[in-house]
Formats: structure tokens, C-alpha cells, sequence
């Protein structure tokens, strides 16, 4: 490497403070310095409003959505089930105990599906599958055959699995009784209970939700799976009846709607192109930012490696990556891919409300946390996020040591009181019931709910909550506070007594304080916050 002279290494020293020193100016001061405009902050500021403003704007569209798809699901097992109460039993929507109440079912059902478009209140048809109208199917599992004698505690049967299965057209059963119904696939519904595993019943219904175009939307058109499981697995003398409905929103073939709605849709779509042009702004001034600060960490290291004779540490090298550029990036990709399916879904061009929804929402929320990130520069705010920084890594640490003890808990928890208890009866339901207790909801009711049948299992009980509560609530909950306490603490130390001194510190300690505007300070009516000096707030920096 070619050596420099003494005044070509000063000069590059120089310029080398003074673009250090300038890129951890925050905008005010790189106004005030060199009446740079801070475009990154305004068009933040501008993402804030616009990007909210979207995500509302969907998500009202996105209600009618749900409530239409649990609207006609309730209204489905109102109708095709036989007696259901309107509330779910557990799990499973209703159940029944006769083999009469079983075929009952069955059959109205059937009956209803028949003559729907008689007693449906709501905009309701059969699926067309070219011209030719897809009917009802039902099918049954069962063992094969084999005999059992209860009473002489007697079984022979073979587990092996046979389904049947029948398609009825709705023309073909609209005028049939439960009687002659029964006499053309009377061997078919001739059911052997013993063995008798499960009856399902499927079918397709087409609607169209019209409730859209009173918020001037275009209407959609939703496809309808719905399965009726008779499940007969446990052969406990208990079948429980369950109701599947499955929506998929599609595209309607052929629409005409009169009135300003289409006008409406088309002021919504500019919008969103706004939004993709000013998160694809965003992406390109926040890449260039990541860019130009690590051509200045080479520079940096490169000339201390030369100078001094010794390598940056670690600590010193992430000072230049400024992770709120990396959030900001982040959350403009997703912004940009969730605005163009937004943009697709209002034409009526695609459906993925779940996955549009995920990207708009993780965006904002991106983007309303990157906000911490201006606020970070005065001192009063920037407790939290610097208590935050300097906890995370002995948080993880210690959460790692207390997930261990939490697992243990869940395990044993779901393996004994799991048959006597319904918040342990799967290891999910274990692991919520435990971190609800952890922060001290419906502890009584865990207590109470145990089943008394074992004497045992009630004082394991006993034991294994009393000694769960008291560890995590008395001392890991605690010690969990205790760790973010200290850091707060650390914190504020540093902030009266100041932070500990790196060699990028030290070295711009060395730089003059150059005054980098040649003209008088101007006011600048567009932002308050650049007419004032830095003596005004005492700012610390953060990246």
C-alpha cells in the first residue's frame, strides 16, 4: 500500500471527522449544518398518514368480509342442524344419543338442502358445474363386519376401515319422503352402530355478498364447502355432530351494478398507487442511506487499520448500521407487496384477504414503531429505547433458562391432570393455561375445575399449581423485572455521569467543532424542531 504524506493524512482525517461527525447528526442538525432538507423524515411523516389510512380503509372492507363468511355459518347449522341450540357444544357444534335421533338428523338435512332455496333467507344456490347442478354426498365409515357380545364380554371384529359412499341430485329427492328415501338405499342406510365410525355429509353452496355495495364496493362471490360429521369414534353411546363450513371468496364472472360504485373503486386504487410510490421512495432513500454508511465504515476502519495499527471492535462497526433503516426497508417491501394485492383484491382479481391483511398489518406496525426512532433523539424519550437495547440480550439469555422449567411444567401438566382436567387436555392448552396463570387470570378456576375421581391425581394437582405459581410468579416473574430494572438504572447512570467511551467516540472527540454553515441561521416554517439549537435539548444518538 502506497504510504501517504504527513498532509494528505491530515487532509483525509479531516474530511473523514467531519463525515463522521455529520452522518450521526440527527435532521435537524444536518439542516442547521448544511441545509440539507431531511426528505427521509418528511416522507416518513407522509408514509405514517397514508399507510394508516390504507390499512383502515381495508380493514373495514375486511369486516364485512368475516362477518358475511361467520354470519353464514351460523345461519348453516341453524339450518341443516336438527335441534342445534345456537351455542356450540366444546368443540363440536351438537350431539345426540339415539340411533333414531341419529338417522332424524341425518334426513333433515338431507331435506333441508332440498328445498333451501324455500325456507334460505339469505342469497343462497346450488353449484353449477357446467350446467349440470353438483348435489349432496354422503358417505360412512365403518369396520368391517365382525360380532360383539357385550354381555359375555365377547369382540370379533377387524379394524380395518371401509367407506360407502352415495350422491343424491337435488331433483332426484326433492319430492321424496323420509320413507321412500330410505326404501331406495335402504342398505346403504342401514347402519350397524357397533361399527359404524363416522357419516359425512358435504355440499357446495354459491352466495354473493350484496352488504359491500352499501360502503360503495364491489360485490363478492363465495363458494361454500360445508361438511356435517356424524363422528361415532368414541362408540361411548355419544355422537357428536360437527359442522364444517369452508368460504372462498372467487371471482364473480358476470357483474352490471348501476351507480357511482366502480367511480369509488377507482379513487380507492390511485390511493394505493400513491402509497406503492412513496414506500418504493422510501426503499430507495433508506438503501442508499444503509449504502453510503458502509463505504463510510470501510473508510473508517481502513484508515484506523493504517493509522493506529489496530482493527475497529465489533461494537464500533454496528454503529454504522442503523437498524431503523433496515425496519423502515422491511416494512416498504411489504407495504408495496400488501398494496398491490389490496389493489387486486378491490378489482376483484384475487382473494388472499388473510395473506393481504398480514402484510398490511405487519407493515404498519413497522412503521409506527420506526417513529421511536426520531423521538430516540431527545433525552426524554430515549430511556425506553436504550433500556430496551441494553436488556434484550440478558432477557433472551434468561428467558432461554426459564422456557426449560416452563416445558417441564407443560409436559407434566398434559400427561397427568390431562384426563381430569380440560385445560390440560392438549399440550397448546397446557401452555396457555400455564401463562395465563403465570400473570394471574382465572386462577381459581384452574384450582376448581380439577375432577375429584383420584385422590392421587387431586394432591399432585395441588402440589404441581401451588409450586408452578410460586416459582414463576414469586421469583422468575421478579427476577424477569429485576433485569430490565437494572438496565433502566445502567441507563440512567450513563445519562448523568455519560456512556462508556469507544474509539469511534474518541476519535470524534477529535474533531473541531467546525460550523459547516457559511450563511446566518434561517427559520424553517415546514419543521419547528430545526430552528432550534442543540444546546436547546440534550441530545443523545442512537442507532
Amino acid at each position: 500500500r502506497r504510504m501517504m504524506t504527513q498532509p494528505d493524512s491530515d487532509l483525509e482525517e479531516d474530511a473523514l471527522k467531519e463525515d463522521l461527525k455529520f452522518y450521526f447528526m440527527n435532521p435537524c442538525e444536518k439542516y442547521r449544518a448544511r441545509r440539507q432538507i431531511p426528505w427521509k423524515l418528511g416522507l416518513q411523516i407522509l408514509k405514517i398518514v397514508m399507510v394508516t389510512t390504507q390499512l383502515i380503509l381495508f380493514g373495514l372492507s375486511n369486516q364485512l368480509v368475516v362477518s358475511f363468511k361467520e354470519e353464514n355459518t351460523i345461519a348453516f347449522k341453524h339450518l341443516f342442524l336438527k335441534g342445534y341450540s345456537g351455542v356450540d357444544e366444546d368443540d363440536y357444534s351438537c350431539s345426540v344419543y339415539t340411533q333414531q335421533d341419529v338417522y332424524d338428523s341425518i334426513f333433515f338435512a338431507i331435506n333441508q338442502y332440498c328445498h333451501l332455496k324455500n325456507i334460505s333467507l339469505g342469497t343462497l344456490s346450488y353449484e353449477q358445474d357446467e350446467d349440470d347442478v353438483s348435489g349432496l354426498q354422503i358417505c360412512k365409515q365403518q369396520y368391517k363386519k365382525g360380532t360383539m357380545l357385550p354381555s359375555n364380554d365377547t369382540l370379533n371384529i377387524s379394524i380395518a376401515i371401509e367407506t360407502d359412499c352415495i350422491h343424491l341430485d337435488p331433483e332426484m329427492i326433492a319430492t321424496k319422503e323420509f320413507g321412500d328415501l330410505m326404501m331406495i338405499n335402504s342398505s346403504f342406510f342401514n347402519f350397524e352402530f357397533y361399527r359404524l365410525i363416522q357419516v359425512e355429509i358435504s355440499f357446495k353452496l354459491k352466495g354473493i355478498d350484496l352488504q359491500t355495495i352499501h360502503v360503495r364496493e364491489l360485490p363478492d362471490c363465495y363458494a361454500f364447502q360445508n361438511t356435517i360429521t356424524f363422528n361415532n369414534r368414541a362408540h361411548s353411546g355419544k355422537v357428536k355432530i360437527y359442522f364444517d363450513s369452508d368460504a372462498d371468496i372467487q371471482e364473480c364472472k358476470d357483474w352490471h351494478i348501476a351507480g357511482s360504485i366502480q367511480k369509488n373503486t377507482q379513487y380507492i386504487l390511485v390511493f394505493d398507487g400513491f402509497v406503492i410510490v412513496s414506500c418504493f421512495a422510501s426503499l430507495i432513500l433508506c438503501t442508499r442511506s444503509i449504502i453510503l454508511a458502509l463505504k463510510l465504515q470501510k473508510r473508517f476502519v481502513n484508515f484506523f487499520l493504517e493509522k493506529y495499527k489496530r482493527r475497529v471492535c465489533h461494537a464500533d462497526r454496528l454503529e454504522f448500521i442503523n437498524g431503523w433503516y433496515v425496519l423502515v426497508i422491511i416494512s416498504d417491501v411489504m407495504t408495496i407487496i400488501g398494496s398491490i394485492m389490496k389493489m387486486e383484491i378491490k378489482a376483484k382479481n384475487l382473494t388472499s384477504y388473510d395473506v393481504c391483511s398480514i402484510l398490511l398489518g405487519t407493515s404498519t406496525l413497522f412503521v409506527w414503531v420506526g417513529v421511536i426512532r426520531y423521538l430516540g433523539y431527545f433525552q426524554t424519550y430515549n430511556v425506553l429505547i436504550l433500556t430496551m437495547q441494553a436488556s434484550l440480550p440478558k432477557v433472551l439469555r434468561f428467558c432461554c433458562c426459564a422456557g426449560m422449567i416452563y416445558l417441564g411444567y407443560t409436559f407434566c401438566g398434559w400427561i397427568v391432570l390431562g384426563p381430569y382436567h380440560e385445560k390440560f387436555e392438549d399440550l397448546n392448552t397446557v401452555a396457555e393455561c400455564l401463562f395465563s396463570l403465570v400473570n394471574g387470570d382465572d386462577m381459581f378456576a384452574t384450582f376448581a375445575q380439577i375432577q375429584q375421581k383420584s385422590i392421587l391425581v387431586w394432591l399432585f394437582s395441588r402440589l404441581y399449581l401451588y409450586s408452578f405459581i410460586s416459582l414463576f410468579i414469586y421469583m422468575i416473574l421478579s427476577l424477569f423485572i429485576a433485569l430490565i430494572t437494572d438496565s433502566y438504572d445502567t441507563i440512567k447512570k450513563y445519562q448523568q455521569n455519560g456512556f462508556p467511551v469507544t474509539d469511534l467516540h474518541e476519535f470524534l472527540k477529535e474533531c473541531s467543532s467546525t460550523d459547516y454553515s457559511k450563511e446566518p441561521q434561517a427559520s424553517m416554517p415546514f419543521i419547528c424542531c430545526c430552528r432550534r439549537r442543540v444546546s436547546d435539548d440534550n441530545l443523545i444518538l442512537i442507532n
